[in-house]
């Protein structure tokens, strides 16, 4: 039998001793040349988030504008700077930021109150089949109706005011968030809850330490959810509600002056439930992920 021959690659400067076939070439001194190159200030630039989403809004604004201005008809759609103006206007007479604060305050209520039965009806379902059966039988029944579908039960219960709309608020906070918290501590691996038993972790450390940092990616969604809900909610109910305990939201504000036939108004309301949407979603909730899902490396 003829001995195997083995094919022997030409050594050049610079070649790995045991990869003969990769090399690099050697700068003088024998080290590694490395050349850094600089961005440009359009690369450095768009790397920014913050910029890229203020570069769309203002395309957008850009877009608004010039369709109101050929369309030419206020009482139809105003042009950006119209809206734009009546922003201002209301925002330093008061009138927006008094409906403003009206809406929001009735929003945190019936969110908080949502946050802690949602976690409530979690807590029986980790700890018991019962709780669990009953949570899913709770969200099949009432997570697919429509919270606005309540309001006339809440006229009935509770008349005209307040604790109405914080019930339909609860309504549509409670079972997106019960639902995706829920699925996230199903969805936490059985590896990283041994490894937490193993630390001799139990109870409320077991559930802070290791549940709630493994499913806090689905939590957070929950949460986003219901903050949305309940935003679009509240806007709805207090159109249908009007002046709610002596004083009217932002819901209020754009019936109003929709009857007043004050249409750039009315797109003066609705641009600031947008304005504050955008704030509580990059501002609050994007500093909640940073510290929270980044920082423990559970980013999906």
């Amino acid at each position: 039998m003829p001995e195997a021959t083995a094919r022997v690659m030409p050594h050049r400067p610079g070649a790995a001793t045991d990869r003969p076939e990769i090399y690099h070439d050697e700068v003088e001194g024998g080290e590694l040349d490395i050349v850094e190159q600089p961005l440009s200030l359009f690369q450095t630039l768009y790397g920014e988030p913050w910029l890229r989403k203020l570069f769309i809004l203002v395309v957008l604004a850009c877009i608004w504008e010039i369709y109101g201005r050929i369309l030419n008809n206020d009482l139809l759609f105003p042009t950006f700077t119209a809206t734009a103006g009546a922003f201002f206007s209301s925002l330093m007479n008061g009138t927006l930021p008094a409906a403003a604060w009206v809406s929001v305050k009735v929003l945190l209520t019936g969110y908080v109150i949502g946050i802690a039965l949602a976690a409530a009806l979690t807590a029986l379902a980790m700890a018991s089949r019962i709780g669990t059966d009953f949570l899913e039988t709770m969200t099949s029944m009432f997570n697919p109706l429509p919270a606005i579908a309540l309001l006339p039960l809440a006229l009935i219960w509770f008349g005209l005011g307040n604790a109405s709309l914080v019930f339909v608020l609860v309504h549509s906070v409670t079972w997106a968030i019960a639902l995706n918290t829920h699925s996230g501590f199903l969805g936490v691996s059985r590896t990283l809850k041994m490894v937490g038993r193993n630390y001799g972790l139990k109870g409320f450390g077991f559930i802070t330490k290791i549940l709630i940092p493994a499913a806090f990616p689905s939590i957070l969604t929950g949460l986003k959810i219901g903050w949305a809900f309940a935003w679009r909610t509240l806007i709805a109910a207090e159109l249908v509600f009007g002046v709610s305990s002596g004083s009217g939201g932002l819901g209020w504000f754009i019936f109003e002056n929709k009857n007043l036939l004050d249409i750039p108004k009315v797109f003066a309301g609705l641009l600031t439930v947008i304005v504050i949407g955008l704030i509580v979603e990059n501002l609050i909730f994007r500093t909640v992920e940073r510290y929270t899902i980044q920082r423990w490396g559970v980013q999906h």
